[in-house]
């Protein structure tokens, strides 16, 4: 069974190492309970959209740039080889722009 909880964890902690910090270091600048975060990077506990915007900033990461490698690896597990564009689509952003204007 595919959990997305999992592969989120998995991408997190991906850019966490890549970039060569601690998980304690993380957790501080997100305002996240060390013991919360691990749980989340194994897995274990689902992530909620403000927590995760949180890790992602203290990050330095776009959220979308987690939420994509994250559907590109379930698109791998689920066997879809080429699941999204490379570029968001004209329809998309005509459609989100007016949204994002009013925050």
């Amino acid at each position: 069974m595919i959990l997305v909880r999992q592969e989120i964890g998995d991408v997190l902690r991906d850019f966490r190492q890549q970039q060569g910090q601690t998980l304690r270091q993380v957790a501080s600048k997100a305002s996240v309970a060390l013991g919360y975060l691990s749980e989340v990077e194994r897995g274990q506990k689902e992530v909620s959209s403000e927590i995760l915007a949180s890790v992602t900033d203290a990050l330095g990461v776009p959220m979308s740039a987690v939420m994509r490698r994250v559907g590109d690896r379930l698109a791998v597990l689920e066997g879809i080889e080429s699941p999204f564009p490379d570029v968001v689509p004209d329809e998309l952003v005509a459609e989100v722009e007016p949204e994002l204007s009013l925050r």
